[in-house]
């Protein structure tokens, strides 16, 4: 049994070998909602001195019976994904019922909703011919009814969520300046589908592969093979899903491209990889193997060719991750005894420890552009909590605080969010939080789920 079966250290993988099998399944790619009619007005709303503007996201008004329920799905999905953020202050929902419902933009109520504290109002209206949806949607300035935001969106009813995420993300645009991540995906492995592994010496859980909204909506299996598929990660164009299996009895990396319904084997098999990591432009992995006897970290391009190895000593090197810019990877060893944070250059030089405070760090992630951090796993006490290193000024804050065990950290696109898994709600979940510690949610429920990856 390979080395890093007996340590935990060294990420989940080392605690989940065994064997299985497995395969890749298509998924149908959800067409992007068509947009007309781009607002051509760019007034942001501003709220009272140092607060941020507070919105108010009635919802949706069904111009056609048969649309109710996707304008009620759209009023909520578009409240949730603007909370979100924490650029603007949601007014709560069920305050609204002192207003006025308007069924146009002339019979919208302001004087109402200036009355409950709004700055900003979303109007939105709803109509269904068939499977097709036309959905017309305006911000306005309360304060001088100003409409500052108008777009048209249509395409077919599959995907009502899929409207309200692209409305949040695109006002976030034009109101802050800010790239939302409410169309973003996560991946993650899980036992949710509760089979048990196919001729294991081991009595063990399934887990699979799944993707879903950043929100935990709209998840759907990738793999379907009854056994263990693990530590996801997207390519940067986000139409591939690079992991870990046990299909052959031992680790091994494969790439599903979800859209397409094929797998590709960029290892080729024979020796044990595991947790991979795609380059910044999507041509190389970095991974571990065992290839020359010890773990360590090499590095592959995509296409299987060029292969090298970055990292050579006798202690365990795994859970690696790119910098920003490709040219530096982070990663855990064991080499000072427990496991620790190391950066080194792309090329193998400048090898260094980062953390040297912690007595146990582990799983790194490096931030998007423009934050300049690496956040880790680091054990504090029983459990773990994630913290996050300053690349520049070399300080570590901790942003959660002994609730369950904290593993397991991955940035969100924008870098002003972590996914991680939790087990304060006693089976072990997903949970996502600000890098300032704040707005901590669940949002996966079923099953237990591990080791979430955030889409570009």
């Amino acid at each position: 049994m390979c080395k890093e079966n007996a340590r935990r250290a060294l990420g989940v993988v080392a605690a989940l070998l065994c064997a299985g099998v497995f395969a890749v399944s298509a998924q149908d790619q959800t067409p992007a909602p068509a947009t007309q009619q781009p607002s051509e007005v760019a007034v942001v709303i501003s709220g009272d001195p140092g607060t941020p503007p507070r919105y108010a996201v009635p919802d949706f008004i069904a111009a056609t019976p048969d649309a109710a329920d996707v304008a009620k799905t759209l009023g909520q999905v578009l409240w949730d994904d603007l909370s979100f953020e924490r650029e603007f202050y949601l007014i709560p929902r069920d305050t609204y019922t002192t207003v006025p419902v308007a069924r146009t933009a002339q019979q919208i109520p302001f004087d109402a909703w200036r009355e409950l504290g709004a700055d900003g109002v979303v109007f939105g209206t709803v109509q269904k011919t068939g499977t097709t949806v036309r959905i017309e949607v305006r911000l306005y300035n309360v304060r001088t009814r100003q409409q500052v935001f108008a777009k048209e969106y249509t395409g077919t009813d599959g995907n009502p969520r899929l409207y309200a995420h692209t409305i949040a993300d695109e006002v976030h645009q034009q109101q802050r300046a800010l790239r939302g991540v409410a169309r973003t995906k996560l991946a993650f492995s899980s036992d949710r589908n509760r089979e048990r592994i196919v001729g294991s010496v081991q009595d063990r859980d399934v887990k699979e592969i799944y993707i879903a909204d950043y929100d935990g909506a709209n998840s759907r299996r990738i793999t379907t093979n009854r056994a263990l598929n693990l530590t996801p990660v997207w390519s940067p164009d986000a139409r591939g899903i690079a992991y870990t299996s046990y299909r052959r009895g031992y680790p091994d990396l494969f790439i599903a491209m979800i859209y397409q319904g094929v797998q590709q084997e960029p290892t080729k098999g024979g020796t044990q990889n595991w947790l991979p990591m795609f380059s910044p432009d999507g041509t190389r992995i970095v991974f571990t193997s065992s290839r020359d006897g010890n773990p360590d970290l090499y590095i592959i391009n995509r296409d299987g060719s060029g292969l090298r190895r970055l990292t050579n000593h006798p202690a365990i090197d795994t859970s690696p991750t790119w910098s920003p810019t490709g040219t530096q990877i982070a990663f855990t060893s064991d080499r000072a005894g427990q496991p620790q944070i190391y950066i080194v250059g792309a090329d193998g030089l400048n090898l260094r420890r980062l953390t040297t405070a912690e007595s146990y760090a582990d799983r790194p992630t490096w931030s998007p552009a423009p934050f300049n951090e690496i956040a880790f796993a680091a054990r504090t006490g029983p459990g773990y909590d994630v913290k996050v290193y300053d690349l520049a000024t070399g300080v570590t804050r901790q942003i959660t605080f002994g609730e369950g065990s904290n593993e397991s950290p991955a940035y969100a696109p924008n870098g002003r969010h972590l996914a991680f898994t939790s087990t304060r709600s006693g089976r072990t979940q997903i949970h996502t939080i600000g890098r300032d510690g704040r707005g901590a949610k669940q949002i996966t429920r079923d099953g237990n789920n591990y080791t979430p990856a955030w889409s570009n």
